[in-house]
């Protein structure tokens, strides 16, 4: 078929090889406008940007649709059907409406679960223990249009939201290509959601990372594992923040100790939480300091009885 592929993230790049792999005719990719990252506030393409250009692809990158010049230049691709993976942006209806096979969009959830900006971040959160990919046709919702297929996995007790979002970038890529074969042979068509099991997965903030040490182990693990790398979770040490980066769930039970309270279980690094269990502590990074050991942490502060983690206020 003759694509136009939208993608911005990391998450987009499979999807995108595996389109050309598939001997599909890639007109363009569409990827949002380069922008200054990190301390040096450097211009980075983004990844699908890289990616795009290292197959031979041109690349488009407007900074909004509304222009009449960008419109005509998706007009000029032709394309029968857009691919939409982790683009980043609300599209217009005319856009919507323009190819013959309409757009379709590859979500990181098991739709209509966590509709929106961070599917994979809020399973993780949550403690779900499955999840997915899906690709449906997108409307002029916020991921409400009809889905065609749907793939499932079993999220592991340890995983990440960087290592998960990678396994089902591969999942995904492999369900768009199937996907599209089935449009082009009109042998699918997509199931409309049900709205009463619809829940939302918004952009994550700062705060998302803000933990309270009364909630218990597992959950917090859970927000630990979720909100890498960004916005990590986060606590207050010695009037300094501090970013958990790596935790475990050590099923010890922290008797008679009040929830922040800094221990050590088999010469581990541990917090208790508030359902009575030491929480290990793996990998920290305070203030102005690079990422160590939970052990290395410790030797590093010289920890004192009395030392504890607290929860960083909301605004």
């Amino acid at each position: 078929m003759r694509l136009a592929f939208m993608g911005t993230a990391a998450f987009a790049v499979p999807s995108l090889e595996a389109l050309v792999s598939a001997r599909h005719s890639v007109t363009a990719v569409v990827t949002q406008p380069d922008r200054p990252s990190g301390r040096g506030r450097r211009v980075h393409f983004s990844p699908i940007k890289e990616a795009a250009l290292s197959l031979g692809l041109g690349v488009e990158q407007p900074e909004s649709f509304k222009t009449e010049r960008i419109r005509e230049t998706i007009e000029d691709l032709s394309a029968e059907l857009i691919v939409v993976v982790a683009y980043g942006k609300i599209l217009p209806a005319w856009l919507i409406e323009l190819p013959c096979y309409g757009i379709v969009n590859l979500h990181g959830s098991l739709l209509p679960k966590y509709r929106g900006a961070s599917p994979i971040n809020r399973a993780i959160a949550n403690g779900d223990a499955v999840t997915g990919v899906c690709t449906m046709q997108i409307d002029e919702g916020m991921d409400t249009g009809p889905v065609y297929f749907c793939e499932q996995t079993e999220i592991a007790h340890d995983e990440t939201a960087p290592l998960l979002a990678n396994r089902l970038a591969q999942l995904g890529a492999s369900l768009l290509v199937r996907t599209l074969v089935a449009i082009e042979q009109g042998s699918v068509n997509p199931t409309p959601q049900d709205e009463s099991l619809a829940s939302m997965a918004p952009r994550l903030r700062k705060e998302d990372g803000y933990i309270d040490w009364h909630e218990s182990s597992k959950a917090i693990h859970n927000k630990v594992r979720a909100f890498l790398p960004w916005p990590s979770v986060v606590v207050g040490f010695r009037g300094k923040t501090c970013r958990i980066l790596s935790s475990q769930c050590s099923g010890a039970v922290a008797e008679n100790c009040e929830p922040g309270t800094i221990g050590f279980v088999s010469n581990r690094l541990t917090v208790s939480c508030g359902d009575g269990r030491w929480l290990e502590l793996n990998r920290l990074q305070l203030e102005n300091k690079n990422p160590v050991s939970g052990i290395d942490f410790a030797n590093g502060v010289r920890l004192v009885p009395g030392d504890r983690f607290t929860a960083v206020e909301r605004p």
